[in-house]
C-alpha cells in the first residue's frame, strides 16, 4: 500500500510539473506574439507541440501565425514556404483533434491567403474549398463566432471582387460580435480572437 502511495504521487507530481512547463510555455509564447516577436513566437509553439503530441492548441497557434504573416506577402518563394509549414501544421492539429471548427477555420484562412495573393490562379480551384470548408464548420458549431465571422468576411471579400454588395452580410457580422460577447472559451489557451475586427467591420459595413 504504501508503495503504491508513493507512485500515485509521483505520477501525479509529473502530471503537475508537464502541466505548469505547458502552463509557461504557452504564456511566454504568446507574451512574445504580443511583443511583435512572431517568428520567437511560432518556434516557441512548435516546441511546444512537439512536446504535447495529444494537445492542437500548440500547432495550431504556430500555423496561425504563419497564415497571418503571409497575408500581404509579395514574395512567391517566401508566401509558399510560410504556406507549407503551415499546412504541416494544421495537419498536425486536425490528426489530433479531427473534426475541430476552429482548426477549419484556420484551413479556409490558408486557402484565402493564397487566393489573396493571387485570385487569378488560385481564386477558381481554392474558392470553392473555402466555401465548402465554412458551410462544414457552421454545421458543426453554428454559435462559434470566429466560424460566423470569418465565413462572412470571406462572403464580404468574395461579393467585392465581383461587384456586388455586401451589405446581406452585415447581419452575419452582427450576430457574430453578439457571439463573441457570450463566447467563453474551454480553457485560457482556446481561441479566442476575432472580436476586435469583427466589430470593426460590423460597425462600418454598409456605410
Amino acid at each position: 500500500m504504501k508503495h503504491l502511495i508513493i507512485i500515485t504521487t509521483l505520477l501525479f507530481t509529473g502530471f503537475i510539473n508537464a502541466q505548469t512547463n505547458y502552463e509557461k510555455g504557452m504564456q511566454k509564447a504568446f507574451e512574445l506574439w504580443g511583443s511583435n516577436n512572431s517568428i520567437e513566437a511560432a518556434n516557441l509553439f512548435e516546441r511546444i507541440a512537439s512536446a504535447e503530441t495529444d494537445n492542437w492548441l500548440p500547432a495550431y497557434y504556430a500555423a496561425q501565425i504563419n497564415i497571418i504573416s503571409s497575408f500581404g506577402e509579395k514574395d512567391e518563394e517566401k508566401l509558399s514556404a510560410q504556406l507549407k509549414k503551415a499546412q504541416d501544421l494544421i495537419n498536425d492539429a486536425t490528426s489530433i483533434s479531427k473534426e475541430n471548427p476552429e482548426i477549419m477555420v484556420l484551413q479556409a484562412l490558408l486557402y484565402t491567403a493564397w487566393v489573396a495573393f493571387d485570385g487569378a490562379n488560385y481564386g477558381m480551384t481554392l474558392s470553392p474549398k473555402v466555401v465548402e470548408i465554412y458551410a462544414k464548420a457552421e454545421m458543426l458549431a453554428p454559435e462559434n463566432p470566429r466560424v460566423v465571422y470569418c465565413k462572412a468576411e470571406w462572403n464580404m471579400g468574395s461579393a467585392r471582387y465581383f461587384g456586388q454588395d455586401i451589405t446581406p452580410y452585415c447581419k452575419d457580422l452582427e450576430r457574430a460580435v453578439e457571439l463573441f460577447t457570450n463566447f467563453k472559451p474551454e480553457t485560457p489557451f482556446h481561441p479566442k480572437w476575432g472580436k476586435e475586427r469583427a466589430t470593426q467591420i460590423s460597425e462600418s459595413c454598409g456605410k
